[in-house]
C-alpha cells in the first residue's frame, strides 16, 4: 500500500509540472489608442519574454510539495560586490518551465496588480493581464544548471524496505550581486517568463553596509584641467568629501531623484514612473580644485560615518591650447550581465569593450574619454544605472569621462525632446544628468564645449531642439565661431545621432532625420568642423570629406598606406559613426554610397591623437585588440 500513495503523489506533481502554470492567459479588449501604443512602443522597448513579465497573471501555484527549497550560499551581510549561489532543491519534476528571479527590494509586491491593468501597454503586451507589480532586476532558467533536467543532483527523500521509492532533483545557479542598497531575494516561478506562477521565496538578503560610497565616475569641469569632479553614489543623503592629493578636500553637493520626477503621459504610465522604479539613493558630486594638467593624483571618496572608496590614481587631461590629447571615443554602449542570466535590456559587446579599454588606459596612453549617447540603456528601469556605473568604474573613475545625451536618455512623448519617441521609458535625462553632471549650459540643456590639448569638443543634444533660431542652434553656432583655431586648430563636433550612415533603420523611424541635416550641416562647414562623431547606428563607418552628401575630397594614402585628409585647404567635415561599443551590431546596406569608404560591424571603440598639425583615428576591434581602420587628418 505505501509504494502505490507513493506512485499516487508522483503522478499528481507529474500532471502539475507537465501543465505548467495552472493560470491561463487572459485577452483583453482594448481602445484604439492602446493597440496603436503597442504597435509604437513595440520597437523602442526591447520587447523579450522576460520584459514583458509586468503583464503576466500572477499567483502562487497549487503546490504541495513539502520538499521543495530555495536556499542561497550567502546568509550573512552582503559584500559590495559578489557571486551569490542558489540552490533549488526537493524538486520532483524538473521542468524547462522552472526559473529563479532576483527581486529587490524584497518586500516588492510580486502579486498580481489588478488596479494597474490597463497602464501599461509600453511592454508591447496586451495579452496577459493582470501584471506584476514589480519588475525583477534580473533572472536566470534552473535548466542553466546542466544537470538539473537529468536529474543528476538527486536526493533519496523515502524509503521502502531500505529501498528508495521517492527521489528530488536539485540545482545551482550563479548570480552576480553588486550593492543595490535595499535589499534582495530569490523567488523560485513555474510556468516560465509566458505564465509564471510563484514556488517558494528565499530568505531575504541584506548589503553590509547600503550607506556604502561606490561607483565613482570622473568628468571635466572646463578647459583649465585645474579641476576634476568625482561623481558617486551612497545610501546616505549627508554630504561627504573626496580626499585627495596631500591632505586636501572637498565636500560633496547631494541630489537625488523620485518617481514623481520621472515622465509619463495622461493614459500610459511609463516603467520608470512605476513598475521599473528602483530607488537610487543618494548621488555626490564634489569638485577637486588646484589640480596641474596631465598630472596624476590619489584619491578616495567618502565619510567615517558611511565608509570610504578605496584609494584610486586619477590623470587629468591636458589643458585646452597644449599641444596634444590622446582619448578614446564611441557610442551606444550600456551594459551585459556578468552571470548567466537575462536583463531586461543586454547590450552584449559592452563587457569586452569595457575590458579592451581598461587595458588601453594601463597602458598609460589615455588622457579622457568621450561616451556620446545612450549611455547605461536603463531606459525605465533604474537599477541598471548602478549596474551600468559598477561596470565603467575601471576606467571612468581614472580619466575624464565625458559624455553626451541620447535617445534612450532623453525621448518621451510630451516631455520637451524633439523626439517622442518613449526610448528613455520615462527618464526624461533626469536620471542621466544627475548621474553625469557635465559642464552643460543649464538643466536639461545638456549641450556644452570643452577644449582638451589641441582639441575644441562641440558637443550637442540631438534629442533637444536644433532647428534654426533655437536655443540650441544659436548657442552651437556662437561656440564654434568663437574658437581660436591657433590654440586649438582641431574642432570636433559631437552628437547622437547621425547624418550620414549606410544603414537605414526602418520607415518609422529612419537613423537619418534629413531635417536636423539641413539644419545644422551647413554649421559645420561654415565653421571648417575637422572631424563629426556620432552613436546611434550600431557599427563603425568613416566618410570622404563630405557635404551634402557629395563628396568634397578623398583622402589619399602616406607612406604607411594610412589614408589621410589634407585640411590645409579645407573642403569638408569627416563623418565617423561610432555607435559600436555595445549594443548588438547592425549591418550596412548592400550598396555602398559614394561618401561611405570604410564599413565595420564589429565591437570595439575610436582611439585618437590629436596633436598640432595631425589627428590620427584608429578603429580598435575590441576582440582582437588590433586596429580595423586607421586614417589621418593633417594641417600645414
Amino acid at each position: 500500500m505505501e509504494i502505490f500513495r507513493v506512485l499516487r503523489i508522483f503522478l499528481v506533481f507529474t500532471i502539475f509540472f507537465l501543465m505548467g502554470d495552472p493560470y491561463c492567459s487572459v485577452s483583453s479588449s482594448l481602445p484604439e489608442r492602446l493597440v496603436k501604443s503597442r504597435a509604437a512602443h513595440h520597437n523602442y522597448t526591447a520587447i523579450s519574454e522576460f520584459r514583458l513579465l509586468n503583464r503576466k497573471t500572477l499567483e502562487y501555484c497549487p503546490d504541495p510539495n513539502p520538499y521543495l527549497q530555495i536556499t542561497t550560499s550567502s546568509t550573512a551581510k552582503l559584500f559590495d560586490e559578489e557571486y551569490i549561489t542558489v540552490n533549488i532543491a526537493g524538486v520532483l519534476l524538473p521542468s524547462t518551465h522552472h526559473w529563479v528571479a532576483m527581486i529587490s527590494p524584497s518586500h516588492s509586491s510580486v502579486a498580481a496588480c489588478l488596479e494597474n491593468a490597463i497602464l501599461y501597454a509600453q511592454t508591447g503586451d496586451t495579452a496577459s493581464l493582470p501584471l506584476l507589480c514589480h519588475y525583477p532586476v534580473k533572472a536566470q532558467y534552473v535548466s542553466n544548471d546542466t544537470d538539473y533536467l537529468s536529474c543528476k543532483k538527486k536526493e533519496c527523500k523515502e524509503k521502502v524496505n531500505g529501498i528508495c521509492v521517492l527521489s528530488t532533483c536539485g540545482a545551482s545557479l550563479s548570480f552576480h550581486v553588486i550593492n543595490i542598497r535595499t535589499d534582495i531575494e530569490f523567488v523560485l516561478f513555474s510556468g516560465g517568463f509566458v505564465t509564471p506562477c510563484i514556488l517558494r521565496r528565499s530568505q531575504p538578503l541584506t548589503f553590509a553596509n547600503p550607506n556604502k560610497p561606490l561607483y565613482g565616475h570622473l568628468s571635466s569641469t572646463d578647459s583649465t584641467a585645474n579641476s576634476m569632479r568625482v561623481t558617486w553614489v551612497s545610501g546616505n543623503q549627508q554630504p561627504q568629501n573626496v580626499q585627495y592629493g596631500n591632505g586636501k578636500s572637498a565636500t560633496s553637493l547631494v541630489s537625488t531623484f523620485s518617481q514623481t520626477d520621472m515622465c509619463n503621459t495622461f493614459y500610459l504610465q511609463s516603467p520608470a514612473k512605476d513598475f521599473g522604479w528602483h530607488d537610487p539613493g543618494y548621488i555626490h558630486s564634489a569638485v577637486m580644485t588646484g589640480l596641474n594638467p596631465s598630472t596624476k593624483y590619489s584619491y578616495r571618496y567618502g565619510s567615517d560615518s558611511s565608509g570610504w572608496s578605496n584609494w584610486t590614481t586619477l590623470k587629468t587631461p591636458p589643458a585646452g591650447g597644449s599641444d596634444e590629447l590622446k582619448f578614446l571615443a564611441f557610442g551606444d554602449m550600456g551594459k551585459a550581465p556578468r552571470d548567466n542570466s537575462t536583463e531586461h535590456y543586454i547590450q552584449p559587446g559592452s563587457l569586452s569593450v569595457i575590458e579592451a579599454m581598461a587595458d588601453e588606459l594601463s597602458s598609460g596612453g589615455v588622457d579622457s574619454i568621450f561616451h556620446i549617447g545612450d549611455i547605461s540603456y536603463a531606459t525605465g528601469f533604474l537599477v541598471e544605472w548602478d549596474f551600468f556605473l559598477h561596470q565603467i568604474g575601471p576606467v571612468a573613475s581614472k580619466v575624464s569621462y565625458m559624455t553626451a545625451i541620447g535617445n534612450h536618455e532623453r525621448d518621451y512623448k510630451s516631455s520637451g525632446s524633439f523626439y517622442s519617441t518613449p526610448d528613455s521609458g520615462g527618464e526624461c535625462g533626469i536620471p542621466y544628468e544627475t548621474y553625469f553632471p557635465m559642464p552643460a549650459v543649464a538643466k536639461d540643456k545638456p549641450w556644452y564645449s570643452i577644449e582638451q590639448g589641441s582639441v575644441h569638443f562641440t558637443v550637442i543634444s540631438t534629442e533637444h531642439i536644433w532647428t534654426p533660431n533655437s536655443e540650441q542652434y544659436t548657442w552651437m553656432k556662437k561656440d564654434m565661431a568663437a574658437v581660436d583655431r591657433s590654440r586649438t586648430p582641431w574642432l570636433i563636433f559631437t552628437g547622437h545621432r547621425p547624418m550620414y550612415t549606410s544603414s537605414g533603420g526602418n520607415i518609422v523611424q529612419p537613423n537619418v532625420d534629413y531635417t536636423f541635416v539641413h539644419s545644422v550641416e551647413p554649421l559645420l562647414l561654415a565653421n571648417k568642423v575637422d572631424l563629426v562623431l556620432f552613436g546611434h547606428v550600431h557599427n563603425y563607418e568613416r566618410t570622404c570629406a563630405v557635404y551634402k552628401r557629395q563628396c568634397k575630397a578623398m583622402p589619399k594614402k602616406d607612406e604607411n598606406g594610412i589614408d589621410t585628409y589634407d585640411n590645409t585647404n579645407y573642403s569638408a567635415p569627416v563623418h565617423a559613426v561610432i555607435g559600436m561599443a555595445g549594443f548588438s551590431l547592425d549591418g550596412f546596406s548592400p550598396i555602398a554610397n559614394a561618401w561611405s569608404l570604410i564599413r565595420i560591424s564589429k565591437y570595439g571603440y575610436t582611439k585618437m591623437h590629436a596633436m598640432k598639425k595631425e589627428l590620427k583615428v584608429e578603429f580598435v576591434n575590441a576582440d582582437t585588440r588590433k586596429a580595423e581602420d586607421s586614417f589621418r587628418i593633417t594641417k600645414s
